[in-house]
Order: C-alpha cells, then structure tokens, then sequence
C-alpha cells in the first residue's frame, strides 16, 4: 500500500516558521538583520584574526575556524529561510534539499568537534601553561582541525545516506523551514525503527562525545583554578573560559533539547523554534560573545580600524 501511495518525489515545499500572513514580512526583516549580524560578525572576526600577527596562536586559530563554520552554517540555512517570507510556495528540488542536509549536517558535527578542541587549548591554557605551546603545536592543530572536520563528512554522510534510501510521499510539504532529518524521517512512507535509532545513534556520537570531552577538560580545569591561591589568578582564569562556556551552553543546549528526546515528545513545531537557537542565534551571538569579552579581540579592533583611518 507504501508503494501505491509513494511518489519519485523531486521537489519539496519548505512550510517555514510560520502560515501567518501579517508576520511574513517581519520575520524577513527580522531574520535578514540577523543574517547581516551574523556576515559581518563572523568574517570581521575572521579578517581581524588574520590581519592581526599577535593573534596567531592556537587559540585564535581554532576561533577563526569557529567563525569560518558559523558564517557557512548560516549561509547554508538562512537564504532558503528567506524565500518562506516573500514567496508562495517556498520549493527547494529533492538534489537542493539532500545537499542543504548535508551541509547543515557537516557543519553542526564539524562545530560541535571545534568546540571541543577549544576546551581542549583552554584545559592546555591553564593546567599546562609552561607547556602549552609545545602540547598545542601548529601540527597538534592541524590534526585536531582534520579531526574536525572529518567528524562533520562522517556525520554529514551518515544522516544522508540514511535519508536518501528512503521513500517520499507525493504529499511532499516538509514541515520546517529547512531540509532537517526529524521533518524528512516523518514525510517518508517507509522510515523504521532502524533509521530512527541511526538518527539517534549519529546524533549522540555527534553530540555526546564532544560533551564528555567538554566536561573532562572543564573538570581539570575547575580542580586547576581552585589551586591557584591568588583571586585575581582564579578570576583571570575563570575569564578566559567564560566565553567559550557561554558558547557551548547556546550550543549544545539547543541541539540537544531538538534532537535527544523523541518526536513524540517534542513536536514538529516546537522543533523549529529550538532548532532557530543553533542555525540563527549561536551563529550570530559566537563573534558577539568572543569579541565584546575578549581583550586581545578588542585590542586588534582598534588597531585595524585606526590603520583603516590613519590610510
């Protein structure tokens, strides 16, 4: 009967957030503002850190590349978003939506992993501050971003294959604003138990293992700052961390609310406004958090834009 009433689907429709008509047009003001926050945040950032010699360390290496994912995460999710507000019928081809999956798989793993790595530099940073640039080399980075990225093609192509073996409905209106697994798994007319508990399994390796190794290095680094017998020592420390815990709370926070709890638990519609949090919000808020609380951030910012004056 599946097959009777299953379809070689090549286009979806993309419901977006809302079939609200007077909200339209400010939802795409709304989301556009965000998206120019979110540009020019993250390449000020990027630029910033490679004008700036002083800002060549390991550091700031792993937060121009944290930039570089947020600003392709967000292109990747936002202008699709857009079309919702201003068209009738939001289509995207079924090869358009596979690859925006793909992407936005690649890019969630890949910042998941980034973050990781950064709380691994800051563990580095003040457990092992004599030994920090021999433990955090140029090659240690190197590996650690190959890693990173590697983690987001496995995870990319994990969700995906998944996806792509499985048959589409001919009502094919997906119930987001985006190309997501949970929305594509509840079109299908063939997904299983199987598929489902993929999903979960990718998502908890995706997730979990970046949080455990989170919680470790932050676990060193609490018993470390609590060692330090000056306040203004265990301050300093406490606030070279702080952006990076606020990063990783928006993050995983949201994630986690969207995608480790069952559908049944969380319905479609609740999905959207939680998975707004790490497609729009962390994008924007991560060069606002690591600029307006960093010094060395604030101290290049000066300096780039006196020398653009001084000119």
């Amino acid at each position: 009967m599946a097959a009777d009433n299953a379809s070689s689907v090549t286009e979806f429709i993309l419901a977006g957030l809302t079939d609200e008509p007077e909200l339209q047009m400010p939802l795409f003001f709304l989301f556009l503002g965000f998206y120019m926050v979110t540009v020019v945040g993250n390449l000020g950032l990027i630029t910033l850190i490679g004008l700036n010699s002083h800002l060549h360390i390991p550091m700031y290496f792993f937060l121009f590349n944290l930039s570089f994912i947020d600003f392709s995460f967000s292109t990747a999710i936002i202008p699709k978003m857009l079309m919702s507000f201003v068209s009738k019928k939001n289509i995207i081809s079924y090869a358009g939506c596979m690859t925006q999956l793909f992407f936005f798989c690649f890019f969630v793993f890949s910042e998941s992993y980034i973050l990781s790595a950064m709380a691994y530099d800051r563990y580095v940073a003040i457990c092992k501050p004599l030994l920090y640039m021999v433990t955090v080399s140029s090659q240690v980075c190197l590996l650690l971003l190959l890693g990173v990225y590697g983690m987001g093609i496995l995870g990319a192509v994990a969700h995906t294959g998944n996806i792509l073996f499985l048959t589409f409905r001919s009502d094919n209106l997906v119930n987001h604003y985006m190309c997501d697994i949970l929305p594509l798994l509840e079109l299908s007319c063939n997904s299983s138990y199987i598929n489902v508990l993929i999903v979960f399994t990718v998502v908890t390796i995706g997730i979990g293992v970046p949080i455990v190794a989170i919680f470790i290095s932050y676990g060193f680094i609490i018993s470390s700052i609590f060692h330090i017998s000056s306040t203004e020592g265990r301050s300093k420390a406490f606030s070279t961390c702080s952006s990076h815990i606020i990063a990783v709370s928006l993050f995983f926070g949201s994630g986690a609310f969207m995608y480790l709890k069952p559908p049944s638990i969380l319905p479609l519609d609740q999905g959207k406004v939680s998975s707004l949090f790490y497609t729009i919000v962390v994008p924007m808020f991560n060069p606002l958090i690591y600029s307006l609380r960093n010094k060395d951030v604030k101290v290049a910012l000066r300096k780039t834009v006196g020398s653009i004056t001084f000119s």
